[in-house]
Formats: structure tokens, C-alpha cells, sequence
């Protein structure tokens, strides 16, 4: 006798007969009518929209929602879904009149549909509802009791009445040091020909933890604010719901009372987040705050470069001047001594025409008078050529020494420029030489690198 029972044989059955595809797809369709309810509310943004191009057309829409699987892994959930003609024609104007804003991709919506199924084109929804209050809903709502908040508290315009300097070169940067933004806004300034100095306070740019982490980086840069210029707030682009960490209260009023001009780039460029209108300037995207930067500074060393021109060209104008006042003095002081040397002769040439109309006793009294006069005059002619001269030589030392003087303090002005315009180019060049010492440093400890590879252990 064994000692276990043997396994009682199994009848053997037949297979059962294979499905057609159509009588297995039908049977899905059969048993998802029966399982399912009628409709269902569903949430999900709108990926991909079609909208309808003449009358009694339909609306077709892709609907998603990010997730994840079972196995915790990121999941994309996507589903196709219609709006016929006559349901459309209904829903599209009131859902446009509830909320301000026509459907189209991007929204996040709260739907009423209908799961559908055909053996030929699959799965499908069609949408029988919108609801326009979950669009608008609370988060709206939150945004406009948050700008009244800050209209009443000043805080809208406050930053706009900072004045951001001429050059705004050390900047104090909030953003995730991972982001493709941030990346972006540091190549762009390393490419310019300026010298910005970047000091980067690391902050979680998207959700929940988001305001936090950036009022925290705020108050970072407020205690040190006597070193920078500017702030600047960037992140890369996203999704309208990866900004709505930018419309609460908290961080909005922070930026709006900071004691310096705070720059925004979110990274978004249709819409405008509560800190944008806050800031001091909001521009769309990380590499606009940096091209916006970059042409200030541009602004400012033409119009220095201009001053400069002007300042040249205007010492140079005034000596052109100054010498050829000189020589006009000269020229007239030549002119009066020979129109007083004239005016000698002719008095003479006068007085002997007198003399001779005389009686013969003035005539030798003038004679005599004239002899006399004949040796005064070159005496005379001479101390009064003399004292002109004398005079002439006072008023040309003068004129020197004003002109000297002038051209001392314009020369010294100059040097003055000069040297602190060699000054600026010596320490650009010096950081720049720094930098390329920094980089032949790295290429040779790369190079040390690659040739001594480190010994295994």
C-alpha cells in the first residue's frame, strides 16, 4: 500500500474557443457599461484643445493629470475627450462669462463626463458638464483679497519709488541652484563684457514649501544688504499652477517692503504673478533680468565714454581760445603804439604849419621852442613807448599766469580722469587675468588628472 494517496486524475476539457477581436473588444465595452456608472466628476488640465472651425462642429480635447503608479513612479494619466457641437455651443460662452477666459490648453477644469468605449476608436470621454467655479474657485478669489491686502498697506507701489543704481553689479540672487533659469541668467552675465558679482541665497522656487523658503532667503540678503545693489527672484518656466507659490500674501509683502529693488524673472510668459507686481521691475524670464542688467550698464558706459568726449573736446575749445585771445591782445597793443606814434607826428606836422603864420619872433621862438621839442620827443616817444610796453608785458604776464592757471587745473582735471579711468581698466584687467589664472589652474590640475589617475585601492 502506498504511502500516499495518489492525486485523483483530472478530467481533462477542452480549451475554450478562441475570441475575435471585435467579440473580446465588445465584451469590454459590455462589461464597462454594466460596471460603471452613468458619468463622473473628474479634474484634469487641458493638454491639447480643437476647437470647433464652423458651425456643428465638435470640441476635441486631450485631458492629462500627472501622477504616479502603484510602484511610486511619476505616471502621466491622459484620456481623449469630446464636446459636441450642441453641448459646446452651451458650455464654451457660460464658461467664458463665469471665469473671464475662453477654453484652451493649459486650464485646469472640473468636468462632468460619460465613459465611453467603441471596438474601433477605444476609450473615450464625452464631457456633458463644466463646472466654472473650480476654474475661478478659491485661488482667484485668494489673489484679489491678497492685492486689496496690499494696495491698503502701500505695498504695491513702494518698490517702484527705490532707485536701482546706475550700475546694479552686485546682486543678490534667490533661486534653486539646480534650475535651467538660474543656469541660463549666469551665462548670459558671464557672456557680457561687465563684471557682475552674484551671490546666489538657495531657495525651493515651486511648491509648498516654497514662500517659506524665499522669505528666508530675503531675510538672508536683508542682513547683509549693505553689500548688494539689487535682488533678483528667477526661476525657470512651468505651469500656471507651479506659480501660485508667488501669489501669497506673505511673500508678496516681503518683497514689497524690502529695503532694496527687487527684480523678478518667474519664467512665465503669460501670466503675472501678486510678486511681480510687487517687485520693483518684473520682466518675463531669468535671461531678460540678465539682458535687462546687462543693457543698463551698456546705457551707462556710453553716456560715461560720451562725458568723456566732451570733456576732452571742450579743454581743447577753450585753449584754441585762450590763444587766439592772446594774439588779438598782442596785435591790438602793436596797433596802439603805432596809432599814438601817428598821432605824435601829426600834432607836430600841426604845430610847425602854426608857426609859420606867426610873427617872425615866434616863428624863432617857436623855432627854438621846436628845437627844443626835437629833442624832447624821442625822449618822450621813448618812455612812452616804454611805459607802453611796460604795460603791454604787465597784462601779458597776467594773461599768462590766468591762462597757466586755467590750463593747470584743466591738466590736473585731466590726469585726474585719466588716472581713474587706468585705475577702472587696471582691476578689470586684473580680474580678468585672476579669472584666466583660475581657469589655467583648473585645466592643469585637470590635466595632472588625467595623466596620473588615482591608484585604486
Amino acid at each position: 500500500m502506498p504511502l500516499y494517496n495518489r492525486r485523483p486524475e483530472l478530467p481533462l476539457f477542452a480549451p475554450p474557443p478562441p475570441l475575435g477581436l471585435a467579440e473580446l473588444l465588445g465584451r469590454v465595452r459590455q462589461v464597462l457599461h454594466q460596471q460603471l456608472a452613468d458619468s463622473y466628476w473628474v479634474v484634469a488640465e487641458v493638454a491639447e484643445l480643437t476647437v470647433p472651425r464652423f458651425a456643428g462642429a465638435h470640441c476635441y480635447l486631450t485631458l492629462t493629470e500627472q501622477g504616479t503608479d502603484s510602484r511610486g513612479m511619476p505616471m502621466k494619466a491622459q484620456a481623449r475627450a469630446t464636446l459636441w457641437s450642441q453641448r459646446y455651443q452651451q458650455l464654451a460662452p457660460a464658461f467664458e462669462r463665469a471665469t473671464g477666459q475662453t477654453l484652451r490648453p493649459g486650464l485646469k477644469l472640473l468636468l462632468r463626463v460619460q465613459v465611453r468605449y467603441h471596438e474601433q476608436y477605444g476609450l473615450s470621454l464625452d464631457v456633458v458638464a463644466i463646472d466654472p467655479s473650480y476654474t475661478v474657485g478659491e485661488l482667484a478669489l485668494q489673489r484679489l483679497k491678497t492685492l486689496r491686502q496690499l494696495e491698503e498697506k502701500g505695498l504695491l507701489e513702494r518698490q517702484k519709488q527705490l532707485v536701482l543704481p546706475l550700475a546694479p553689479q552686485r546682486l543678490a540672487v534667490i533661486s534653486s541652484p539646480t534650475a535651467a533659469g538660474f543656469q541660463d541668467f549666469v551665462q548670459q552675465l558671464d557672456e557680457a563684457p561687465y563684471d557682475f558679482a552674484l551671490t546666489l541665497f538657495p531657495a525651493a522656487m515651486q511648491g509648498d514649501d516654497a514662500p517659506a523658503s524665499i522669505r528666508a532667503a530675503l531675510d538672508g540678503v536683508r542682513a547683509r544688504r549693505g553689500q548688494f545693489d539689487a535682488v533678483v527672484i528667477i526661476r525657470g518656466g512651468g505651469s500656471r499652477t507651479d506659480l501660485l507659490a508667488f501669489d501669497e500674501y506673505g511673500l508678496a509683502a516681503a518683497v514689497g517692503a524690502f529695503p532694496l529693488p527687487v527684480l523678478t524673472g518667474i519664467g512665465h510668459e503669460r501670466d503675472e504673478a501678486v510678486v511681480d507686481l510687487t517687485a520693483h521691475r518684473a520682466l518675463k524670464t531669468p535671461t531678460a533680468v540678465a539682458a535687462f542688467l546687462v543693457e543698463r550698464l551698456a546705457r551707462l558706459e556710453a553716456a560715461i565714454l560720451g562725458l568723456g568726449e566732451q570733456i576732452i573736446n571742450t579743454a581743447r575749445q577753450q585753449l584754441s581760445q585762450r590763444h587766439a585771445r592772446l594774439d588779438q591782445l598782442s596785435g591790438q597793443s602793436r596797433y596802439a603804439a603805432h596809432r599814438q606814434l601817428d598821432g605824435a607826428r601829426d600834432a607836430l606836422r600841426a604845430r610847425t604849419r602854426q608857426a609859420a603864420a606867426g610873427p617872425r619872433e615866434q616863428l624863432r621862438q617857436l623855432g627854438h621852442d621846436l628845437e627844443r621839442f626835437r629833442h624832447l620827443l624821442p625822449r618822450a616817444a621813448r618812455r612812452a613807448l616804454a611805459h607802453e610796453q611796460r604795460g603791454l608785458r604787465q597784462r601779458g604776464r597776467v594773461l599768462l599766469k590766468r591762462f597757466a592757471r586755467h590750463h593747470q587745473r584743466r591738466r590736473e582735471a585731466l590726469l585726474r580722469r585719466r588716472y581713474q579711468l587706468q585705475l577702472a581698466l587696471e582691476r578689470r584687467l586684473h580680474r580678468a587675468e585672476l579669472r584666466l589664472y583660475e581657469l589655467a589652474v583648473n585645466n592643469e590640475q585637470l590635466s595632472a588628472g588625467r595623466h596620473h589617475p588615482k591608484p585604486s585601492a
